[in-house]
């Protein structure tokens, strides 16, 4: 590795970690106010919420990494050019491979980098988040009731604490259950304790009275009870059974559902499979972003304008490039045979980046030598 490459390396990494972390940081942001509502309505600590949302990041990295790396190779390659660097490097003899070797070498490690979160991290995080938000959602023993302050469990089902004490036991509840309509009730007790059964998360309360008005003679009834346990779960079924979306599947189980889930519908297959392709194929995209940004800005002549059109020509190349691998996307999913087409995507725009590279480099070798007489 000559002292150029090195060079221009070294401000790519460095670009590239702060436009990612930058980038990264935008969508965790505007993703985890998301979460908000678990931390105001069912008390999760501070630790709990960022812990859930450090586990998006994978997924985070998947879409920035390629975009984050087109920016950098685009930003860096316009400066040289602007400050002549590229000039003197191609006058002292490099080739468009030795300019572009930077950029690629990037790239490759981009491309590794994405597959490994693909295929790995990916599934991993994604899975435990999403255990992590169901046993948010439906294990409520470990949820913290605020003191003083009406907790929303869950909907339809509103819980007032008068007081929590160090042992666990609930002091001053009322519980209001409006998820039938047509029978709302409301619970009130003087103490008691959450606890957890094999059919769910339950409220024993003592020393306490369950309230309902009938909605034909507009009467209440009240009902006391020294005991009274109540259910915040819906079903059994509903807590233990949860659909596992195909971003929290390992390849194996994606390109093999029919066998992993037999239960699942065959229409819904379409999109396990595609989710399978797309991880083999997104990757790629950094290379084709790279190329890209390399094929516009150091295959054509060094000016000393601005580099406006160039930029401007890859960049719509670029947003070209990812609107129809959405497209493509959302077509196989209903058309598997079309499958091949995103790998064709995929590599077309690697290949039609390095042939107009080597073959204007192939014109410009032609055109210098010398004519026989």
């Amino acid at each position: 590795m000559n002292g150029f490459t090195r060079y221009v390396l070294r401000q790519l990494v460095v670009a590239m970690i702060l436009v990612t972390a930058g980038l990264t940081c935008i969508i965790w942001l505007s993703q985890s106010l998301r979460f908000i509502e678990m931390i105001v309505n069912r008390g999760l600590s501070g630790g709990m919420f960022v812990y859930l949302t450090m586990l998006l990041l994978p997924n985070f990295l998947v879409l920035v990494l390629p975009i984050a790396l087109f920016t950098v190779v685009v930003f860096t390659y316009s400066k040289l050019i602007s400050d002549r660097e590229l000039m003197v490097m191609r006058a002292a003899g490099l080739s468009q491979f030795a300019l572009a070797k930077p950029a690629l070498i990037l790239a490759v490690l981009v491309v590794g980098l994405g597959y490994l979160l693909n295929l790995y991290v990916v599934p991993q995080s994604y899975a435990k988040f999403r255990s992590l938000q169901w046993d948010i959602r439906y294990n409520y023993t470990h949820i913290l009731l605020r003191e003083g302050a009406f907790n929303t469990v869950t909907d339809g089902i509103t819980v007032y604490v008068r007081q929590r004490t160090s042992d666990g036991k609930l002091l001053g509840i009322l519980v209001h259950d409006q998820r039938d309509k047509d029978h709302p009730f409301t619970l009130m007790a003087a103490k008691g304790a959450m606890v957890e059964t094999g059919e769910g998360a339950r409220v024993v309360m003592f020393n306490g009275n369950r309230q309902a008005v009938d909605k034909d003679t507009n009467k209440l009834s009240i009902l006391y009870f020294d005991r009274y346990v109540f259910d915040l779960a819906t079903t059994r079924d509903a807590i233990n059974a949860r659909y596992r979306e195909p971003r929290e599947r390992t390849l194996d189980e994606l390109f093999n559902i029919g066998k992993v889930d037999p239960e699942l519908h065959p229409k819904e297959h379409g999109k396990f499979i595609i989710e399978g392709h797309k991880r083999l194929v997104s990757p790629l995209a950094a290379l084709a972003y790279t190329l890209v940004g390399l094929a516009c800005l150091i295959s054509g002549g060094f000016s000393r304008r601005t580099q406006t059109r160039q930029v401007s020509l890859a960049i719509a190349i670029m947003v070209a490039l990812q609107g129809s691998a959405l497209g493509l996307e959302n077509l196989a999913a209903k058309n598997l045979s079309a499958v091949p087409l995103m790998y064709v995507h995929a590599v077309v725009p690697i290949v039609l980046a390095h042939f107009f590279m080597t073959r204007l480099q192939w014109r410009r070798r032609h055109a210098a030598r010398p004519k026989p007489a």
